[in-house]
């Protein structure tokens, strides 16, 4: 009966959010409630299950995410994103254009959220494009591929930091691991990939753009730029390892636990960026507050995703549902990090979000961390890859992808979902090969 009533909530889920249309928190919502009630669970009890899970879930999560955001808004905004790309163009030339559009979009990637990303990189692909005069969807791909890997692999971006969170996953680690398995699906699904499409005639939509422009002069410096962005990268993978290596009793170790924390470090960085790429750019900090509060808003709708997602799995653990599916699980013959990464891909398929399909999959596997020695990292890259598999018609990206880039149907699953199809493999073998050597 578990098991019957958890495909059943997937599958309403699944209409409601792909074929209704309905909002994914609500969606989420009716479907946590629907599954505790049916499972014997009164109104009472479903209700505390479905605020404890919303609380615990955005918990750290909130501050994560939202100086994130934050921090995404000011690299965009200050022109340091096109600082960025303008010095690695530089350095590997138009006859390698490709392999440093496929750098930049993964260091733009790391603090931007895809979207605000997209929005900022399209104007240079198609700046560099005419500019060399290569086929453009040859000088895209490189370049979105790589953000669609931060976006689907790396803290802080919202559903791995979720994910993380959920299964008690360090997230310095996850990040490390994360940048590791990113590598090798950067090279596959964008330079070498983008290779084979120089066939694909695309017609971009220049009428979309609504970016503020920062003329070349005022950009912020290279080493600054370089800085700021990778930033988060620096602390979070720095100060883990050294926590461990301290004394316990000493001063420094406190004052190193206390950077070690993700939300300290994500807060460190965006007051770096809003002195380094804010004031000393000769911004007032009224407008730089008006920037960050838009980024905020911004991030509204992906925060309830996430809480509804939460409730979710906390109905699932309080109505013995986890329990369950973990039992059964636990004998199946197919390797955990292979099955997580099968949910989330099944998931994204059918709902079109990766977002969703990431944490709808952490609380049917959640079980599974809790029974067997898999390590929580690789069990997030695992579940972060599945849910970047093949998008297609039921996906915003998808169709933010078509309409720039002016592309039919056909071609936008050529392109963009082939693409989206390598990430996902690739980061899964990536996966499976590093799980033999952590």
């Amino acid at each position: 009966m578990p098991l019957i009533l958890t495909l059943t909530g997937i599958l309403v889920l699944v209409v409601l959010v792909a074929f209704v249309h309905l909002d994914t928190f609500i969606s989420f919502v009716i479907v946590a409630l629907g599954i505790g009630l049916a499972a014997g669970m009164n109104v009472v009890d479903v209700g505390k299950s479905i605020q404890t899970g919303i609380g615990g879930t955005l918990g750290e999560l909130v501050l994560i995410i939202g100086f994130g955001a934050m921090l995404g808004r000011l690299v965009a905004e200050s022109g340091a994103a096109r600082r960025i790309t303008n010095v690695l163009i530089g350095w590997f030339g138009i006859k390698n254009i490709r392999w440093g559009l496929a750098v930049a979009g993964f260091v733009i990637g790391i603090p931007l959220f895809y979207n605000a990303g997209f929005i900022i990189v399209v104007p240079l692909i198609f700046t560099i494009a005419a500019s060399s005069g290569l086929p453009i969807m040859s000088v895209a791909v490189p370049m979105l591929a790589s953000l669609s890997v931060a976006h689907g692999y790396l803290p802080p971006h919202p559903s791995p930091s979720a994910v993380a969170g959920q299964l008690n996953a360090n997230i310095g680690q996850t990040l490390i691991y994360g940048i590791i398995v990113a590598i090798p699906a950067i090279i596959i699904a964008g330079p070498i990939f983008g290779q084979t499409l120089t066939k694909i005639k695309a017609t971009p939509n220049r009428e979309l753009f609504n970016i503020r422009e920062v003329p070349d002069h005022n950009l912020p410096g290279a080493g600054i730029s370089f800085f700021v962005a990778l930033l988060p990268v620096l602390l979070l993978t720095t100060f883990g390892p050294l926590k461990s290596a301290m004394p316990d009793d000493s001063f420094l170790k406190t004052v190193i636990t206390l950077m070690a924390e993700p939300y300290i470090g994500m807060l460190l960085s965006v007051l770096v960026a809003i002195y380094a790429l804010g004031i000393r750019q000769g911004q007032n900090l009224k407008a730089i507050t008006k920037d960050l509060e838009e980024a905020v808003k911004a991030i509204a709708p992906i925060l309830l995703v996430i809480a509804g997602a939460g409730a979710l799995k906390q109905v699932f653990s309080d109505s013995g549902t986890s329990k369950y599916i973990g039992s059964l699980l636990a004998d199946a013959a197919i390797p955990p990090l292979i099955l997580a990464w099968g949910i989330a891909a099944f998931i994204r398929v059918c709902v079109g979000s990766a977002t969703v399909a990431g944490l709808t999959t952490v609380g049917i596997i959640l079980p599974l961390i809790q029974s067997q020695a898999i390590k929580p990292e690789l069990m997030v890259l695992a579940i972060g890859s599945g849910s970047l598999m093949f998008s297609h018609i039921n996906d915003g990206g998808f169709w933010l992808f078509k309409e720039y880039f002016n592309l039919t149907i056909g071609q936008t699953i050529r392109t963009w979902s082939v693409m989206e199809t390598i990430v996902s493999i690739v980061g899964l073998i990536g996966v499976l090969l590093l799980n033999m050597v952590v």
